[in-house]
C-alpha cells in the first residue's frame, strides 16, 4: 500500500528545534529534497491542481522556491521567474519592500520577466507570517501578472500567512500543515 501524502512528507521533513532562535521549530525541507520519492511526490501534488491549465510562468521565491519552482515549471511546461533579495539580479529590475518579523527587506525581479496578463503561480517551500509571499504577490501584480495560485509544501496556519494571501484574492495550495511555528 502506498503511504499517504502526509506520512511521506512527515517522514521526509526534518524538524530542528530552537532554530533560528529559541522557541522556533524549523521545518527543514532539504531532507525532503534529498529523498527522490518524497521530492517527486511533493512536486506531483503541487502540480496536480494545475495540470492541463495554461500557466505561463512559475515565480519562485529565493531560495527553496527556486528548487521547487524549477521542477514545477518543467512539469507544467511553463517559464520560470526568480524573485530574489535586492541586488542579486543582473539586469533591470523592479522591487518592492516587504515586512519581516523585525523590520523591512526588499525583493526584486527582472522588469521583463512577466508580461501583463500572464498566468503565474507563486512558489515557496513554506508559508508562515506571509510577509515575503505577500510582497512577491504584490510585485507580480504590479507587473500585470494574473496570479493563479500560491503553492507551498508547508503551511504554519497559526502565523496567518495563508489569510494574508487569501485577503489579496490569491488562492493558496499547501500540502501539509504544522501547528505552532
Amino acid at each position: 500500500m502506498k503511504p499517504s501524502l502526509e506520512d511521506t512528507l512527515l517522514s521526509a521533513i526534518r524538524n530542528i528545534p530552537d532554530y533560528p532562535r529559541s522557541g522556533v521549530m524549523f521545518r527543514d525541507i532539504t531532507t525532503l529534497l534529498g529523498n527522490a520519492r518524497a521530492f517527486r511526490r511533493a512536486i506531483d501534488e503541487l502540480v496536480h491542481p494545475f495540470a492541463g491549465s495554461k500557466i505561463d510562468k512559475i515565480a519562485g521565491i529565493e531560495a527553496r522556491g527556486f528548487i521547487l519552482g524549477g521542477a514545477i515549471a518543467h512539469q507544467l511546461s511553463a517559464g520560470f521567474v526568480p524573485i530574489r533579495k535586492k541586488g542579486k539580479l543582473p539586469h533591470e529590475t523592479v522591487s518592492i519592500a516587504y515586512s519581516l518579523e523585525y523590520g523591512l527587506d526588499e525583493m526584486e525581479m527582472h522588469k521583463d520577466a512577466v508580461q501583463p496578463g500572464e498566468k503565474v503561480i507563486l512558489v515557496d517551500d513554506l508559508i508562515a507570517t506571509g510577509g515575503t509571499a505577500e510582497g512577491a504577490a504584490k510585485l507580480l501584480r504590479q507587473m500585470g501578472a494574473e496570479i493563479v495560485a500560491a503553492c507551498f509544501i508547508i503551511d504554519l496556519p497559526e502565523l496567518g500567512g495563508r489569510a494574508k494571501l487569501e485577503a489579496l484574492d490569491v488562492p493558496v495550495h499547501t500540502l501539509i500543515a504544522f501547528e505552532g511555528h
